[in-house]
């Protein structure tokens, strides 16, 4: 189990590259979208940028508007399509891209207005506009579309306060046309920062201390990175906290392993907040959307932190996968388990498994957990994971999970039954092949993307499986995303209807 959000920040980004190297308008796409509030304008930056540029463009604009009346130039930006995308891009820059898509809906066109002045810039939270029963109902809505095929979709289990729920908090870092550093996040379809100091999904704290770097940056003459040009050091924020525990871990990516004055920059951003447990710093020298670089070198406390999420203690580092909302995680695996009904026998499989959450939590109820992950980070901590908690019955292998599967029905391992819970994009034909041959009696299936889920059980239900309980579960409250727990019984196996 590799990050769902997180690890697959790098698609859509093809386009933008391009656009950036050949010069064009400078806009980036990133998909971690999280909606961030202070109301702030964007400073949208281009490449190629110059004073020259940008006085050849305005003498261009002038000459233009000289040819005559507005209906000569009405005229002009019809038949002259170049013309018209240049007016555009200096209307971007004049104004720091406060246009916004005429076919967006604004927060006067909503019965309820948003308390996000930047909802509709920002565009990870579409759904925040709306009061939250209504939001469940939306999603209800969208589950019961795909999946009622299947069988019956129960009621979607929300959350009691759904705000400042996330755990992990990101911001990119860049610098307006004057120099000044800004943090933020993305505009939609952009890879142009909108500068905010906090977002209502977002754990508070987490944002103060994005807030506390930015402004140590001039005093510490440490200049921001910018994509087009290679030029600056601090790249991204990345803030870690436990929910149970309070732990906090601050990355810093940087696009050059030198970090000048480290050690005071520490000891300035420890005095403002003395509740930070670990800083690490994460070097992406590399031109790449990918947010975090190879190599990592810790600068204060241990390089990790630990939260506790049913009973059991986790250990998280910078590359980690674990869910964002840890109260609807609890949730989501108690039900997980419920779903699984077992009796203590049984040898399960936690394909995608990460730090090996699911597993761990798994292990107190079954004869034994076989975990594997492809990310071996992830393992690493996995392994450490269960030490920690003492547990014995469990072994972590870092293998392709389809392949790991293909051999076990190809040793006769017998398996009663199999957590998967993979990214985004759903699984793979390879993977989806393997597990029913491995033929488990039973399925947990755990998918954040109902559209790839739907397409998922077609696949499985042709195989010999069955669905036999739908459900839902908030996980990502303001957003138009949902996590689905399906439990899929082989047809030789009878399991007794659920008292609903």
């Amino acid at each position: 189990m590799q990050e769902k959000n997180d690890r697959e920040k790098s698609k859509g980004y093809g386009e933008a590259q391009k656009k950036r190297a050949s010069g064009k308008n400078g806009n980036r796409k990133f998909e971690l979208g999280k909606a961030k509030t202070n109301g702030l304008n964007t400073c949208g930056k281009f490449a190629g940028e110059n004073k020259k540029d940008k006085s050849a463009e305005k003498n261009t604009r002038k000459s233009f508007d000289k040819t005559g009346s507005k209906d000569n130039k009405n005229q002009i930006n019809k038949d002259n399509p170049k013309f018209q995308e240049r007016e555009k891009s200096i209307k971007n820059r004049n104004t720091g891209n406060k246009t916004v898509d005429k076919n967006r809906k604004t927060g006067k066109d909503n019965a309820n207005k948003s308390k996000c002045p930047v909802l509709y810039k920002c565009g990870g939270c579409q759904l925040l506009h709306l009061e939250y029963p209504k939001q469940l109902k939306e999603k209800q809505t969208r589950v019961e579309a795909l999946l009622k095929k299947f069988g019956k979709v129960e009621p979607i289990i929300g959350m009691k306060n759904p705000l400042h729920y996330r755990n992990k908090v990101h911001a990119a870092f860049d610098h307006d046309r004057k120099g000044n550093p800004i943090s933020g996040i993305y505009e939609s379809g952009t890879h142009n920062i909108v500068p905010i100091d906090s977002c209502l999904i977002e754990n508070e704290k987490a944002d103060a201390i994005i807030v506390s770097i930015r402004g140590l940056l001039k005093s510490f003459k440490i200049k921001t990175y910018d994509e087009d040009t290679g030029y600056g050091l601090l790249r991204h924020v990345l803030i870690r906290t436990g929910h149970s525990t309070g732990e906090i871990m601050v990355v810093l990516v940087i696009s050059s392993p030198i970090f000048p004055s480290k050690n005071n920059f520490v000891k300035a951003l420890r005095k403002i907040h003395p509740d930070i447990t670990t800083i690490v710093v994460n070097v992406n020298n590399k031109k790449t959307s990918m947010i975090l670089g190879e190599k990592e070198q810790t600068i204060y406390g241990k390089g990790f932190i630990e939260d506790t999420l049913c009973e059991k203690v986790f250990r998280i580092s910078p590359k980690s996968f674990y869910q964002v909302n840890p109260v609807q995680t609890e949730i989501l695996y108690g039900k997980a388990i419920e779903l699984a009904a077992c009796s203590g026998k049984e040898i399960i499989v936690d394909a995608y498994c990460g730090i090996g959450t699911i597993g761990i939590i798994a292990s107190g109820h079954v004869k034994k957990v076989i975990g594997v992950e492809l990310n071996q980070d992830a393992v690493r901590d996995a392994v450490m994971n269960a030490k920690r908690n003492d547990i014995s019955n469990i072994d972590f292998y870092n293998k392709d999970a389809g392949e790991f599967m293909t051999q076990l029905a190809e040793q006769g391992q017998p398996v009663d039954l199999v957590f998967m819970d993979p990214p985004r994009a759903g699984s793979d034909e390879k993977f989806l092949t393997s597990l029913v041959t491995l033929a488990p009696k039973k399925v947990v299936y755990i998918s954040c993307n109902p559209e790839t889920l739907a397409r998922d059980l077609e696949f499985i239900t042709k195989k010999g499986y069955r669905c036999e309980r739908i459900v839902p579960v908030d996980m990502f409250p303001g957003t138009g995303h949902v996590e689905t727990c399906v439990l899929l019984s082989h047809k030789n196996l009878q399991i007794s209807p659920p008292s609903l």
